[in-house]
């Protein structure tokens, strides 16, 4: 099994990963922190400790991502904004 890198996180399935908002046009949406548990083509569906799941727009927040080997990594949404599936064919400029 490949592991998630900074370099190939754009490539990797997102659900299951810790995450943290840390910028959002929706004001109260800052600040929100969870696990990843479901990924549609435009939203983040992230459950936070106490087991209540929030839909979060990718266009319009920042995340910041916690990786299993504990790196944290800040990716705009805007960038993720695709089916996970249509993800991995796609190719990025180097953001970082």
């Amino acid at each position: 099994m490949i592991t998630i890198t900074p370099q190939n996180i754009l490539r990797h399935e997102l659900v299951g990963l810790e995450v943290e908002i840390t910028h959002s046009l929706h004001g109260d949406l800052k600040g929100i922190k969870g696990r990843v548990v479901n990924e549609t083509r435009n939203t983040l569906t992230i459950e936070d400790g106490e087991g209540i799941e929030k839909i979060i727009p990718k266009g319009t927040s920042t995340f910041k991502f916690t990786l299993p080997d504990g790196v944290t990594l800040e990716i705009k949404g805007e960038i993720i904004v695709s089916r996970p599936e249509d993800r991995i064919k796609k190719r990025f400029r180097k953001y970082w």
